[in-house]
């Protein structure tokens, strides 16, 4: 086994490389690398805290944990390893490591209604879509609680099948909930979707490993397969492209073996943090204040919408998306101050934004706005490893 830290410039994300090595191993070698930064995250992060850990305490919260480990270590025990290995390494308790990827699949299981839609609120994100001869991206932000602000790094990893993969990752968490690619040409980027908590399966697969699962696809049939599994506790929005057959899909699944795909060509597709092609899936907004309901012209049924998805998308539907600069100037946008689609606080934060492009077959990362953009890191997507331009 071999690992590398790294870090680019003094605005750079935190990297390690790691090769040949078995779960366990990579595990704890990404938690002794990364020690301090995963025991602030967990010192930092207020759902764990204040909600997450005292459910946990419970009889309700036991059994739930119980359950959700049963599931997952059975389904992915590498995975599983992995996450032992962080823990082990970093120091940090193996239970504050499992609530932590499960976080939602435990929240519409808190006794407080009011405070599990609150623990759904830290990730949300934006997607523009786009496949044609001119322009093939996915163009992503990464959105997520203040509490994330310097408590994310890249694993750059080769694992001892030979796929390599390199993947944006939230500290103590399975890599990756938020972008990421591997040596066969399997990109992806993540948005949340969150379902009504009656929509929500006890104990079932964690989209935490799902999305760990995607990083090892073999092509974008591969990929498809992986994410719509049978046994979803909850849902999630998953856009996969695939530089080799140069095709791209956004999936939505859901509990029940729900899923709907939706192949995407050279009309450009915003996807925020609602379902918008998977019919029949109720649908709850992140706090209760700034929800509304409607009836859904799409399938009849009462959704509660959260609105800073529709706000969104009434804003991104207003607005050309033929080139990059027009993608980019979107991503961008604050116009509206209580929704916007470039997040500055108090509690949501633009981290990044990702461009995946199927034409250069690369991933830059971006912070800033247009005007002020800066590359945090750049890399190619080659047929057998990640490499650096």
């Amino acid at each position: 086994m071999a690992a590398e830290g790294r870090r680019d410039g003094s605005k750079g994300i935190p990297e390690i490389q790691i090769s040949a090595c078995k779960p366990y191993e990579m595990g704890f070698t990404i938690g002794i690398h990364f020690e301090a930064m995963i025991r602030s995250r967990v010192a930092c992060d207020p759902y764990l805290s204040s909600s997450l850990q005292p459910f946990a305490s419970t009889k309700l919260g036991r059994d739930l944990v119980h359950l959700l480990s049963k599931t997952n270590s059975e389904r992915y025990p590498e995975y599983w390893d992995e996450l032992r290995g962080l823990a082990d390494g970093s120091g940090v308790p193996f239970l504050s490591i499992i609530l932590m990827n499960f976080r939602k699949e435990i929240s519409p299981f808190l006794p407080d209604v009011r405070v599990s839609n609150i623990v759904g609120a830290p990730d949300q994100c934006s997607d523009i879509l786009i496949c044609s001869d001119e322009l093939a991206v996915m163009a992503h932000n990464e959105d997520g609680d203040a509490s994330l602000r310097n408590h994310v790094y890249i694993v750059n990893a080769t694992l001892e099948n030979g796929v390599s993969f390199f993947a944006y990752t939230c500290a103590g968490e399975l890599p990756s909930c938020c972008f990421g690619f591997n040596s066969n040409g399997v990109a992806f980027t993540l948005d949340s979707v969150p379902p009504a908590p009656e929509e929500v399966v006890p104990g079932g697969i964690g989209r935490n490993f799902v999305s760990r699962d995607l990083l090892e696809s073999s092509d974008i049939h591969d990929a498809l397969r992986r994410v719509q599994i049978e046994n979803l506790s909850a849902g999630h929005n998953y856009n996969i492209m695939d530089v080799n057959s140069r095709k791209m899909f956004t999936t939505e699944t859901a509990s029940r073996g729900r899923a709907s795909v939706r192949e995407i060509n050279r009309d450009a597709f915003y996807h925020a943090n609602m379902y918008q092609h998977l019919s029949a899936v109720k649908q709850v907004g992140c706090q209760p204040s700034i929800l509304h309901c409607r009836i859904s012209k799409r399938n009849s049924l009462l959704e509660i919408v959260h609105q800073s998805s529709v706000c969104r998308q009434k804003r991104v539907a207003e607005l050309p998306m033929n080139t990059l600069q027009e993608v980019l100037t979107i991503l961008a946008d604050d116009s509206n101050q209580d929704f916007p689609v470039y997040m500055q606080g108090p509690q949501l934060h633009t981290l990044c934004t990702a461009i995946f492009d199927m034409n250069e077959k690369s991933l830059t990362i971006l912070t800033g706005k247009p005007s002020s953009m800066s590359v945090l890191r750049r890399v190619l997507m080659t047929t057998w490893t990640a490499k650096e331009e």
